[in-house]
Parts: structure tokens; C-alpha cells; sequence
């Protein structure tokens, strides 16, 4: 895991292994790639375009089939977004992931942001086997499964 701060902050070792798991078994029916990435405050007014500017520096248009999908959430500062590459975002549209956002926001207002997060990978994992399945002969995880931490 990349860590420029204390992880301990955000979530205990069993939190940080429930929300591995739920993104490991959501890619197991896929061959879509789910990433979260997890800081401290957003250092910009919108949410999405911090979301965009790690969603590329992560490299996560680099799937062959372009369904990449960064779950972005800015703990202290109660900021999140979901950015899907082309590939799924001409799929299941615009519409999709504003539902995501509040369904997410729905359970960090009551401060379960740990099944907050699990849900809505549990829901973009669905939208990704939906729209790319798993081929085991041809499947590989493309990108890492752990959490990113920033600042």
C-alpha cells in the first residue's frame, strides 16, 4: 500500500482487509478494475476533478478494455467521486455513477463509511460482470487491488 500518512487514521487493519476483500471478490466476476484511493482533505474545490487528476496518474485508462473504475473519497473534508473510464462510463452513463456518489454519501452521513465504500464496490463490481464479464482464459488483474493512500 502507498502511504504518505498513518493509514490507521482512516480505517483499522480489519476494515482495510473487508474493503480489499469486497474489492477483490467484486473482480473475480470481471475483468473491470476497481481502485480506491483515500485521503486526508481534497485540495480542490471539486471532488471530480482530484478524482480525474489520480484516476490518471494511477494510470487506470491503461486496461485493455478501458473499464477502470476509481472510487475517490476525501475523509476530512466529506468530498467523494467516482470516476469510470470510457469503456464502462458509455455503458452505464452519468446517471449511474450520480447515483453512486449518493448512495455512498447516504452512509457517511451516518458515519459508516467502511460499508459505505463496500457497497458501492459491491455495485460497480455488478454494473462491471454486467458489462465485462470474466473470461478466465483471457482475464488478468491488470491493477493492484489495495488501497491508495494520499496526503
Amino acid at each position: 500500500m502507498l502511504s504518505i500518512f498513518k493509514r490507521k487514521d482512516f480505517f483499522s487493519p480489519q476494515e482495510r482487509a473487508r474493503i480489499i476483500d469486497a474489492i477483490r471478490v467484486a473482480e473475480m466476476q470481471t475483468s473491470g478494475e476497481i481502485r480506491l484511493f483515500v485521503e486526508s482533505r481534497c485540495r480542490y474545490i471539486d471532488p471530480v476533478d482530484r478524482a480525474t487528476e489520480i484516476f490518471w496518474g494511477l494510470k487506470m485508462d491503461h486496461t485493455v478494455e478501458r473499464n477502470g473504475v476509481l472510487i475517490y473519497v476525501a475523509i476530512r473534508d466529506h468530498q467523494l467521486a467516482i470516476i469510470g473510464d470510457e469503456g464502462i462510463h458509455q455503458r452505464v452513463g452519468s446517471k449511474f455513477w450520480d447515483d453512486e456518489v449518493v448512495r455512498m454519501l447516504k452512509h457517511f452521513q451516518l458515519k459508516e463509511y467502511v460499508e459505505g465504500i463496500i457497497a458501492i464496490v459491491e455495485d460497480i463490481g455488478m454494473a462491471l460482470k454486467t458489462n465485462f464479464p470474466y473470461v478466465s482464459s483471457t482475464d488478468k488483474n491488470e491493477l493492484p487491488d489495495d488501497i491508495v493512500f494520499g496526503k
